[in-house]
């Protein structure tokens, strides 16, 4: 895990290695000051000239001075090394999710991974500071001090030995009882994430159901949760301040108490006043250092989880990537699936799509309708390896899809979800998804395709309208023909539309049908509806059922043979006429 963590230093190394250096330099001047300031009062007790003073005097003014500059300066590489890390850390995670294939990120929530990317980074840069500065600044300050100790008072010194295996037994009971309890923790802050996520994109409906008391108890329950284990942790933790200030108050009045017998039994002469008030200042400096130990091994016990968690999503590896030899053209539309078998997960027991066999030449215009749960959408995204078959091949262009690089398969293969995503910026922002070079008049044109135009021509700003986030400000009509306008704009030889026009009033579903028909004719059209009408004058229609084919055929064949397109089309066609 450290290894792993450790390489995200990279371009921060330098400062990463100064801070530590400059720290140390610093102890350095902090540990021989008590020792000069000692000397300088036993010599002061002795009757020194001026002379002497000064020279001492300007001896820790220059020590004070390389102190304070060694402090300040590590005090700015730690921060340019820290920043840096925590910088690189989002950078690589944000990454290797981008890398992700849906069933990657099935195995991760949205609500997790945000809280890996915001907390558990925070978390774990905290400590890396702690790591480079303090870490480094507590054990050779413990290190000098002990031996300018034993130089200064002899045998005293080892007073100071007998508190560590104290701290060390009550350190090592405390982190031992407070680790699960974060790791408890942060698995909550998922939840709770998760909980204000579902809350904010699901508001219309908690206002329309007047549900704001129940989301509100429910939330503060998760929160009440998170804090009663943060309580309980913090308790737990609370124990090291007062184990510390018993054994930092112990050992200075022992100090104290004999270093004052010294001095006053040997009349000053072993033992100076200067010799006391080094010694004290040594103690502080040894003691200080041991409750600093102890924070960062808190710091420490609380980032591990985090880094865990960070390193979890490092490690992940996709489950779909790019051959070594791919394939780096897609020749046609034509798509086939040759008995495909397909899981959500290996150790599944039932089977998403089970014996699927179709052969689909290029331009054809395939529509796909079955019930809530049929695995339509499971088919098609096979077809763009969103998902990979469990056996089983998927062929494009002629092609088995593993072996197309994976940007030139998707680039070819336009998808429109069910769930139309928008994102902040101007219309023309959004619609440069699909091709970023587009000229403003390759946009009007598939704007016009996906019966866009109209709509956006109302606006003041036209396609300089600026979409909020979420696509808040257009209704959902609109949002789903701007999606198919922007997955247009790729010029693909496959397009999707997965259940994408079921905000669309049926005038404008018949026109943006006939629109495909005589302007991508030889684009191959997957088209997933509810509506018979939808895919009535498709060249194939696929009837799914419980991740089975159960029907393929033209409208007319099905209406003849197949009893569910028969019960969806009369309970649609046949009851809306009835009604009428």
């Amino acid at each position: 895990m450290v290894k792993k963590l450790a390489q995200r230093i990279r371009e921060y190394k330098v400062p990463s290695i100064l801070t530590p250096l400059l720290v140390a330099l610093e102890v350095v001047m902090e540990c021989i000051i008590p020792m000069l300031t000692a000397e300088l009062v036993n010599q002061i007790q002795a009757g020194c000239e001026m002379k002497t003073i000064m020279k001492y005097g300007a001896i820790l003014i220059i020590m004070a001075l390389i102190s304070l500059a060694m402090g300040i300066a590590s005090g700015h590489f730690c921060a340019i090394a820290s920043c840096g890390f925590a910088k690189n850390l989002r950078r690589d995670m944000f990454h290797k999710v981008q890398e992700f294939s849906f069933s990657n990120i099935d195995k991760f929530s949205t609500s997790s991974l945000v809280t890996r990317m915001t907390t558990d980074i925070n978390n774990v840069q905290m400590a890396f500071m702690m790591v480079i500065r303090i870490a480094v600044r507590c054990p050779f300050m413990l290190i000098f001090a002990f031996i300018m100790s034993i130089k200064l008072g002899g045998s005293l010194a080892w007073i100071f030995a007998g508190v560590i295996p104290i701290l060390g037994i009550s350190l090592f009971g405390i982190i031992k009882k407070v680790h699960p309890l974060f790791v408890k923790v942060f698995k909550k802050y998922d939840k709770i994430n998760e909980s204000i996520q579902e809350n904010i994109k699901g508001m219309r409906v908690v206002k329309s159901f007047v549900r704001e008391d129940y989301e509100k108890d429910k939330f503060a329950k998760a929160a009440d949760d998170v804090r009663n284990d943060f309580t309980r942790a913090e308790k737990i933790l609370a124990l090291n301040t007062p184990i510390m200030q018993f054994c930092m108050y112990i050992t200075f009045i022992l100090v104290s108490l004999l270093c004052s017998k010294l001095v006053i039994t040997t009349n000053g002469l072993e033992y100076g006043i200067g010799t006391l008030s080094g010694m004290i200042t040594y103690s502080v400096q040894i003691l200080t250092s041991l409750m600093m130990v102890s924070m960062i091994f808190v710091m420490i016990t609380m980032s591990i989880e985090s880094a865990n968690r960070i390193v979890e999503v490092l490690d992940e590896e996709a489950d779909i990537k790019t051959p070594s030899n791919p394939v780096k053209s897609v020749m046609d539309g034509s798509v086939i699936f040759e008995n495909v078998y397909f899981k959500y997960n290996k150790n599944a027991e039932k089977t998403a799509l089970s014996n699927i066999n179709l052969n689909i030449r290029s331009g054809q215009t395939v529509g796909i309708i079955g019930g809530t749960g049929s695995s339509k959408t499971s088919l098609v995204n096979l077809i763009s390896r969103l998902y990979d078959v469990s056996s089983g091949a998927v062929y494009v262009g002629g092609v088995n899809v593993k072996d197309y690089d994976l940007d030139v398969l998707r680039n070819n293969v336009a998808v429109v979800l069910q769930k139309n995503v928008l994102f902040s910026g101007t219309i023309k922002e959004n619609l440069r998804w699909g091709n970023e070079n587009a000229t403003d008049e390759e946009i009007q044109h598939v704007c016009s395709l996906a019966m866009a135009d109209e709509f956006i021509q109302e606006f003041p700003q036209k396609y300089d309208t600026y979409i909020e986030q979420g696509g808040s400000n257009v209704s959902g009509g609109q949002k789903q023909r701007l999606c198919i306008a922007r997955a247009l704009l790729k010029n693909p030889k496959i397009l999707i539309l997965d259940d994408s026009t079921s905000a669309v009033d049926t005038k404008t579903d018949a026109l943006l049908r006939k629109a495909f028909r005589e302007q991508i004719p030889h684009t191959t059209k997957f088209i997933i509806a509810q509506r018979i009408s939808s895919v009535q004058d498709s060249d194939i229609i696929i009837v799914m059922e419980d991740g089975q084919i159960n029907g393929v055929g033209t409208h007319e064949q099905l209406l003849n043979s197949n009893r569910i397109y028969q019960e969806v089309y009369y309970s649609q066609v046949k009851g809306g006429s009835d009604n009428a």
